[in-house]
């Protein structure tokens, strides 16, 4: 026993030594690529160079200091080494089946796959004759030989499928781009990050390191979360960050980035107001019209004012997204709560109700907008359809008048943008639906009660205890409705189908169109960028006044 745990213990050391004097090679290493990145004709430049420096000082960084407190035997050494050992891991595999080819290969896989498909059903049939032979359990002499019959058969038809879909070239081919140095780095890597990870994760390690039941727990728990949290940092933060850098330079998404400093939001802000002698005078009168345009008059006690934008674009689209959301939000929110009320009631088909209504928030919105579209449209749409045969109603039933309006809803500018308004509406209805009903049913039935006993009505007890007890579900429905409606995109790009989008006369121009339109239509990634953070700022800007609001609100119940 004694000989077993000074066995055990020297192990340990050496294992710890052996973690020790990594990380310490693994500092000197990274930040020696510091140098190399920065010498004369590196591969690397701009944003990439300055981000691969602060991953590489971070990294030697954290890597010396899991050194010093390895040798020291504290426990956040363990930490940190696990953590560098497991990105150094990532990076090596991931960056490693890149070069090897093999996100190509599985894409090819994928293309010729189809040739295997028969030969599976082989696998299938070698499946079934060896259970079969479970069959004989008394008989282990037959059932041993339905197994091995069965297992052949696997064996020759899962070569056949792997012949038949070609995999054997893609084999060929990765033993011998693996022979070269850049791949077999990155293998060696996969293989000493693998390494360096076992050993720090045994439990001997751990004990000798004073780790204890919540680090492991918080070790775990990491693990776990790693995916997304890497899938967060790379694919949301990474882009974000990318995104504000991008929003100071004058990138087209293809060359390299000049760095323009606030030049593109002193474009976005730039306006210019004017005092005019009269309603009707020319704008080119009181501003210079090679740099700015009109976007809009207005008269206050009899004096006559004009605004002029440098980007006259940006303010309509921001008009046009304010006038959207003033519309939709209530729309899309008060008939929600109307009908969550009614269907929190125990009659019978109330359960089949709720699934009708919350059907067209699961339907995609390029379907929903097709169907719209044809509804409004003006010749055969069934909404003017109706508005023609309710004006006829009306006017041989009464002996009115009245002209029918014949509206041209998606090409009309008057009408344009309040069609995409009656369409959102009708899709977020049903989701808001269902959160009210979710809220209503947590409000507990004994207050209803003593609000009856107490001689409420039915409007006295919605205003006096469902609003307030359902004020949280009310905000976070409020906060995701207008979230949504300032980050309008799809439902006019599909449903109103200009070039550019936005239209007729750009009525229905929103921030996030317009965004695309700079970004993807004409290349100017920075501007775009800009724009995007304008746009986070003012929904981030509103949620916050309905967070202020919200709590104020609740206070005074």
């Amino acid at each position: 026993m004694g000989e077993s745990t000074i066995t055990t213990d020297a192990r340990t050391n050496l294992w710890l030594r052996l973690l020790t004097g990594w990380h310490g090679l693994l500092a000197v290493l990274l930040l020696a690529g510091v140098v190399l990145l920065w010498r004369p004709g590196g591969e690397l430049a701009g944003w990439l160079q300055i981000v691969g420096t602060a991953v590489l000082i971070l990294g030697g960084i954290a890597s010396g200091v899991a050194a010093l407190n390895i040798t020291r035997r504290v426990h956040a050494g363990r930490m940190i080494s696990l953590v560098v050992n497991y990105l150094g891991f990532l990076f090596c595999l991931l960056y490693g089946m890149h070069v090897l080819g093999i996100y190509v290969g599985i894409d090819s896989l994928a293309n010729t796959f189809g040739r295997g498909i028969p030969y599976l059903l082989g696998l299938i049939l070698g499946y079934l004759v060896s259970a079969f032979g479970d069959r004989y359990e008394d008989y282990p002499k037959r059932q041993m030989f339905f197994r091995r019959v069965g297992s052949i058969i696997m064996l020759v038809f899962g070569v056949i499928f792997l012949v038949a879909v070609g995999i054997l070239p893609g084999t060929i081919s990765f033993v011998s781009r693996l022979a070269k140095p850049i791949p077999l780095l990155l293998a060696l890597g996969v293989i000493v990050f693998g390494v360096m990870i076992m050993g720090m994760w045994r439990q001997p390690t751990a004990m000798a390191m004073s780790a204890k039941s919540k680090h492991e727990e918080t070790l775990s728990g990491l693990l776990f979360l790693s995916p997304n949290l890497l899938g967060f940092l790379f694919f949301f933060a990474g882009p974000l960050l990318l995104s504000f850098y991008t929003s100071f330079t004058n990138w087209d998404a293809f060359g390299k980035r000049e760095w323009m400093g606030f030049q593109n939001y002193a474009k976005i802000f730039n306006l210019d107001f004017a005092v005019l002698q009269s309603a009707d005078q020319p704008i080119k009168e009181v501003v210079d019209v090679t740099v700015y345009d009109e976007v809009a008059r207005f008269s206050i006690f009899g004096q006559h004012f004009a605004i002029a934008a440098q980007d006259k674009l940006f303010w309509l689209a921001l008009r046009n997204t304010f006038v959207f959301s003033f519309l939709a939000v209530p729309l899309a929110v008060i008939p929600a709560l109307l009908l969550a009320n009614l269907l929190n009631s125990k009659l019978p088909g109330m359960k089949v109700f709720r699934a009708v209504y919350f059907l067209p928030s699961i339907a995609a919105v390029v379907g929903v907008a097709l169907i719209w579209q044809w509804l409004y449209n003006a010749a055969v749409g069934y909404i003017n359809y109706s508005i023609t045969s309710g004006v006829e109603l009306i006017n041989s039933v009464f002996g009115a008048a009245l002209v029918d309006p014949q509206i041209r809803w998606l090409s009309d500018t008057k009408t344009a943008l309040l069609a995409v308004v009656i369409m959102s509406a009708w899709q977020w209805i049903g989701f808001n639906t269902v959160l009210f009903l979710a809220g209503l049913q947590n409000i507990p039935r004994e207050l209803y009660e003593a609000a009856t006993v107490d001689g409420a009505g039915k409007a006295a007890q919605f205003w006096n205890v469902t609003i307030p007890l359902l004020a949280p579900t009310t905000f976070f429905v409020v906060t995701t409705a207008v979230i949504n409606a300032l980050q309008l995109f799809e439902q006019v790009y599909v449903l109103i189908p200009t070039e550019p989008p936005g239209g007729p006369n750009n009525s229905t121009l929103t921030l996030v169109l317009y965004l695309y339109q700079k970004g993807f239509q004409r290349f100017e990634q920075g501007y775009a960028s800009a724009v995007a953070w304008v746009l986070f700022a003012v929904i981030f800007g509103v949620t916050l006044l309905q967070y202020y609001r919200q709590r104020s609100a609740s206070a005074n119940y």
